[in-house]
């Protein structure tokens, strides 16, 4: 690599002039330089209705492009229009049972408790029957 000369030599890092691109990186500029002025000139034509009218004079096969452009982009925008309605729906199912599922817990919770509570009473009965004295038998004498 040759020896810069000039103020370029003594410039800061970042004020220096970019190094010299590669062949890649060049045709990708270029590319994107390409899309930056087609882009351009489409939004001056937009902004100048004289230069459009004569565009689409000149050239019909612009206009039958972009009708076959809105078509496609017409049904897109329908099927995600379709998709968007769809996914509402879901959501919507989703939430009505979600808040059935809740109301089946809280039903099984409480449903829970109340035969836990039943077998504490059971138990307690149980309990005190086998504790109680057994008055069928005769009481030994002492």
């Amino acid at each position: 690599m040759a020896e810069k000369s000039g103020p370029e030599k003594y410039a800061p890092p970042d004020r220096r002039p970019p190094e010299k691109q590669s062949n890649v990186d060049q045709t990708t500029a270029n590319a994107v330089e390409g899309g930056i002025r087609e882009f351009v000139r489409r939004d001056v034509s937009f902004l100048d209705p004289r230069r459009n009218e004569v565009a689409t004079a000149i050239d019909p096969a612009v206009e039958n492009l972009n009708g076959v452009v809105r078509r496609v982009a017409d049904n897109s925008m329908e099927e995600i229009d379709r998709v968007i309605r769809a996914l509402e729906g879901v959501r919507d199912m989703m939430r009505k049972e979600g808040e059935r599922v809740s109301r089946e817990i809280a039903g099984y919770a409480s449903l829970s408790h109340a035969a836990t509570t039943a077998m504490k009473v059971i138990a307690d009965s149980i309990k005190q029957w086998k504790d109680a004295p057994d008055k069928s038998r005769p009481r030994s004498e002492s």
